[in-house]
């Protein structure tokens, strides 16, 4: 619990009635007490949300309940004096900024369970302190409440009281400084430690580095302003883990990875698949970690040009600690400690990837009743994709064309209202009937951002180095996703021009899938901060190419390579760039090395821990030959390979997708005349089922058109190849189509309109009596 001491100030005097109290000698005392809502002892079912500190100032509570209100938060306060106080609530309307109609934040501030006569969070398009009303002090010992009225998002920052009826608390850039001085806050932050190497940024790429540091001796914090690991692959965003690891020129790199990442069947997963515990328990079994959760990075200190310390503040108490270090690696995503140390950056402001707020909703097996959200997007059923498999994937995007630093909070309640209005539609449009017994299952509050700053380094990596496999001398990371970009979707663009909310994914497939391209250690230091690391999406590469680096199992082996090269700079007593210069041969050792190889200071010998022992080695020819195809001439019928497939267009193959049909399968990006033709005779006339296999993928389309000519003559049907086939052996029906013996038959898979990679492994042809 938070709140003020004492005060005795006077605020805003006039020159005249300070005269006045120098001849009267008469001495004003206010009383103020400042409540931050994120210190509340118990949240209840409200959220702590901490994404847009740097907007608008602070952590606050969310009441994000879908649709049913939240439980109380609750707290105990201690006035400062009895009698008449003044009552504000920092909050706002957060439909206001779009005139919707409705007020879905609304909540109550109840006293010793009594709730004040003002609603909150239904005025002001802005972060403000609405005006509460009066609150007469009997007891200065007071049990606090946020009330939730909705379920839709209310929000509450601080409350504020004065016994000084012309006062009103600051919501400029001197808030910062009155939130201190009313909490009694230190000058000077705490000490928290003096480390080898400082993360900041607790995803994929800070783990990595993390946890790859310390098994080399390096003592490391790790800072994260959640109360969870994993960012955009943890619980509250459910971004499944992507990326090709243990491949490429260090076979080993990955092997930390593969210890936390989850193995989610979908994105967006359930909770459970995505293992929160799982990652805490594994990052405080180091003992050279200090793990610090709910901890924000707010500012650096420079000296000579380096970082000598980063500053976290407590996102429940606001308490400030100082972390010093040799090293430091922002891992943040926005690039945040770059940016505030002044790092070499660029942002591209317009054009970019956005953010996503994925849902799910379930059958629950009886009627379910949902709000009226006049608020909401007004959406038809045509507006946005249907959500066949019960959620709503990746694509549910949007901010392309907003700032990506300064508007995330815009762009994830649009998303928000395009989530509700859309299960509106789904609730109360022409397919009412079909959703009597749906039911939100869980809308993601913490958004998932692709792209913003991009730290500079001595190497800006490109796509044409990336397609054209320029070779550095440095290469290490395998990347081996394809250069996946997001650009709004014009089918769903029409209604909202300006705020799209639906994204379609253009792929470059020019990646080498099974070895990867191998991206330059000189893309994860800085070019102008000597001591700074990078890893993860805020390393250095073009805005292309940020497509293929920017997944979670990629970004953390970037991770695993600053640890390594961490943990040599502490050894030489070096700078990121002195590795590259100096001792890059060391780094090639160390990432030759298993993931569980460890040494108990930076000079000792690497050993492996008694009772364990690494994985054994994959090379890439043995992941290709343990991922053999099932061999044509075991299946039933008549089964045409893709090897056998004539093909239209640039088709590629490949063997990631684990269950494919002989040698390999076959896929093309979207594209006019690109086709896969598999023709065939049957040896009788008669009825024959048809079937194409294919092995789902998140970047698959939704919407591949195969095209059956029997003697009834030719029918195109729709296939979901990012949904998992229906049958064994990832077979899908196309029907059953009557063919004439010794005329020829066929089935043509087009990449023509679809809205995802078209797949093609192969055709079966069954009869059927």
């Amino acid at each position: 619990m938070k709140y003020s001491p004492r005060h005795c100030r006077c605020w805003k005097i006039s020159t005249g009635l300070l005269t006045a109290i120098l001849v009267v000698s008469f001495h004003v005392r206010a009383e103020h007490m400042l409540v931050e809502a994120e210190s509340f002892t118990e949240r209840g079912g409200w959220e702590l949300d901490t994404q847009f500190i740097d907007i608008m100032g602070s952590p606050y509570l969310l009441a994000h309940g879908l649709g049913e209100p939240v439980k109380d938060a609750t707290t105990l306060v201690t006035f400062p004096a009895h009698g008449p106080f003044k009552v504000f609530v920092r909050t706002k309307d957060w439909v206001a900024r779009w005139n919707a109609p409705g007020t879905p934040g609304k909540f109550q501030l109840l006293i010793n369970g009594k709730a004040l006569s003002e609603t909150f969070g239904t005025k002001g398009a802005e972060w403000f302190w609405q005006e509460g009303g009066t609150y007469e002090v009997q007891d200065k010992s007071v049990n606090f409440a946020l009330h939730d009225l909705t379920g839709f998002d209310g929000r509450c920052d601080a409350i504020f009281f004065t016994n000084d009826m012309n006062f009103t608390p600051p919501n400029d850039a001197t808030l910062g400084k009155f939130r201190k001085q009313m909490l009694g806050l230190p000058e000077q932050p705490a000490d928290g430690g003096t480390y080898d190497l400082v993360v900041v940024g607790g995803g994929y790429a800070g783990m990595g580095a993390a946890i790859s540091a310390a098994r080399l001796g390096c003592k490391v914090a790790l800072i994260q302003d959640r109360g969870v690991l994993g960012g955009n692959g943890s619980s509250e965003v459910r971004v499944w883990a992507m990326g090709g690891t243990r491949r490429g020129l260090f076979p080993n790199l990955g092997e930390i990875i593969d210890e936390f990442c989850d193995h989610a069947k979908a994105s967006p997963g359930t909770f459970e698949e995505f293992g929160d515990a799982k990652k805490e328990a594994l990052v405080r079994a180091e003992k050279n970690i200090a793990l610090f959760l709910n901890t924000r990075m707010i500012r650096v200190e420079m000296k000579d040009g380096k970082i000598a310390a980063v500053i976290g503040m407590d996102v429940r108490s606001s308490k400030e600690t100082r972390f010093a270090a040799k090293l430091f690696a922002d891992t943040t995503g926005h690039g945040a400690v770059g940016a505030d140390a002044g790092a070499d950056l660029t942002v591209k402001e317009t054009g970019h990837m956005g953010m996503s707020n994925m849902w799910r909703w379930k059958d629950t097996g009886t009627p379910q009743p949902f709000p009226d959200v006049p608020w909401a997007l007004p959406l038809e059923m045509a507006d946005f994709p249907y959500p066949k498999r019960d959620h709503a994937e990746w694509f549910w995007e949007t901010g392309f064309n907003k700032n990506p630093l300064t508007e995330l909070e815009y762009m994830r309640d649009w998303n928000l209202r395009a989530a509700f209005g859309a299960f509106s539609a789904m609730k109360t449009k022409e397919e009412k009937d079909k959703h009597v017994n749906a039911k939100l299952e869980w809308v993601a509050y913490v958004g998932g951002v692709r792209e913003s700053r991009q730290l500079l380094g001595d190497v800006i990596l490109s796509r044409d180095d990336i397609v054209n496999q320029k070779p550095y001398p440095d290469g290490c990371v395998p990347t081996t996703w394809d250069i996946d970009l997001h650009y709004p979707k014009e089918q769903y663009a029409k209604k909202f021009p300006d705020d799209p909310f639906i994204s379609k994914a253009e792929f470059d497939s020019r990646v080498d899938k099974q070895i990867g391209y191998p991206v330059p250690y000189r893309c994860l230091y800085s070019r102008n901060i000597p001591n700074l690391f990078m890893a993860g999406r805020c390393l250095s590469v073009t805005h292309e190419a940020l497509g293929t680096v920017r997944v979670m199992k990629t970004g953390g082996m970037m991770g695993e390579v600053v640890g390594k090269a961490a943990s040599i700079c502490v050894k030489y007593d070096c700078s990121p760039r002195d590795v590259y210069q100096n001792y890059f041969d060391e780094l090639k050792d160390l990432m030759n090395q298993h993931g569980k190889m460890r040494r108990d200071t930076v000079t000792s010998k690497l050993y492996m821990p008694a009772g364990e022992s690494p994985p054994p080695p994959v090379p890439v020819a043995a992941k290709v030959e343990a991922n053999k195809g099932v061999d044509p001439k075991t299946l039933a019928g008549i089964v045409i390979d893709d090897t056998q497939a004539k093909l239209t267009g640039d088709w590629k193959s490949a063997q990631n997708l684990k269950g494919f049909i002989g040698a390999h399968y076959l896929y093309h990006s979207p594209a006019k005349n690109a086709a896969a033709r598999f023709e065939f005779t049957v040896p009788t006339s008669g009825n024959y089922e048809v079937r194409t296999a294919h092995q789902p993928h998140e970047n698959r389309a939704t919407n591949t058109r195969v095209t059956v000519e029997s003697a009834d003559g030719s029918k195109t049907v729709t296939v979901n190849q990012r949904k998992e086939a229906p049958l064994a052996g990832g077979w899908v029906s196309l029907g059953v189509y009557r063919f004439d013996a010794g005329k020829p038959g066929a089935i043509t898979i087009s990449a023509e309109g679809a809205d995802g990679i078209v797949h093609a492994d192969a055709v079966q042809i069954l009869n059927s009596k």
